[in-house]
């Protein structure tokens, strides 16, 4: 935890470890590409190809954090999971998107990439991988609405992105579309295909926010049967992707969301062992301090000059 803080202030973006269980450690990284050494991030990029090599049974992937832009890693947040000794089993490419809004421009976090090593697929990762970074990041932007995008094939990561956040759209037996959510959807299907590997020919239907033929834009490797895609254990999101996707086409829903306080309540009771929540609150207090805590005390201090805040008076004035 110590280390935590000693990182969390001394940089203005996220370097937080933290243990999950007694033997795995979880690193999330925000915009490497912008603090990172060549070194540093070759490293990354290494232990991100380890885990995809374990993961595809064939080919390779050509788009996002595997293309090889250096710049691509300037708008991503890494979470990396390793074990105690340093092998790395899993990771979540989450991809920061800046759309056009007014009054001002809308930051939303696209839960990106995730892979896991087979053989640690047992181990419950589902609320490191997809809901612990924009949980931190919910905490350090002082509890103000996250929106989130999804775009998957999988029934069981349909199902977790509708249980885990607020306002999900689309999903099975509720929700409600909002002018924000096709606005949105829009935006992400005409500027940032790249970022989940949608290919210019692919179609999109607002109505039921299905992104059709997705596979040929780098993700081709990516593409499942339907016996294949992990089911949920709730049967609704099974049937709904089964009514609403064409599998042999290789479809895809893009969900929209947001992290904010109801969501962050389900995210600790459901989502996070008891054993973590402590240890969690702790971080995401830690990540705080820099945004909320030593702004007010650098305020307190008039004598002394702070990045644009000016001393009231000069010494011996």
């Amino acid at each position: 935890m110590i280390s935590t803080l000693f990182k969390t202030i001394g940089r203005p973006y996220l370097d937080v470890t933290l243990r999950s269980g007694p033997d795995m450690r979880v690193r999330i990284i925000e915009r490497p590409g912008r603090w990172m050494d060549d070194a540093q991030l070759a490293a990354l990029s290494a232990d991100l190809r380890h885990i995809a090599a374990r993961t595809l049974d064939a080919g390779s992937l050509t788009y996002g954090v595997f293309a090889g832009d250096a710049e691509r890693m300037k708008q991503v947040v890494i979470t990396l999971v390793s074990r105690a000794d340093g092998t790395p089993i899993a990771f979540n490419a989450l991809a920061i998107m800046t759309l056009a809004t007014k009054p001002a421009p809308t930051e939303v976090l696209h839960l990106g990439l995730v892979m896991v090593d087979p053989i640690e697929r047992s181990k419950n990762l589902s609320w490191v991988l997809y809901g612990l970074t924009c949980f931190l990041i919910f905490f350090r932007r002082q509890f103000r609405p996250i929106w989130i995008s999804n775009v998957t094939q999988v029934p069981a990561v349909v199902g977790m992105v509708a249980q885990m956040f607020s306002n999900v759209w689309p999903q099975p037996d509720g929700g409600r579309r909002t002018l924000n959510h096709l606005l949105f959807a829009r935006q992400i299907m005409a500027r940032h295909r790249d970022v989940f590997g949608v290919g210019p020919d692919a179609g999109f239907d607002e109505e039921r926010f299905v992104i059709t033929g997705a596979y040929t834009g780098g993700s081709d490797d990516l593409k499942k049967t339907w016996d294949a895609a992990p089911k949920h254990r709730d049967a609704r999101f099974n049937d709904f992707c089964a009514a609403t996707l064409d599998y042999e086409r290789g479809d895809d829903v893009i969900q929209l969301g947001q992290m904010d306080l109801a969501a962050m309540r389900k995210y600790l009771r459901r989502e996070v062992p008891k054993s973590a929540v402590f240890a969690l609150l702790l971080t995401g207090g830690l990540v705080a301090l820099r945004r909320i805590i030593l702004p007010a005390v650098h305020w307190a201090d008039s004598g002394r000059q702070w990045k644009t805040l000016r001393p009231y008076k000069g010494a011996g004035q």
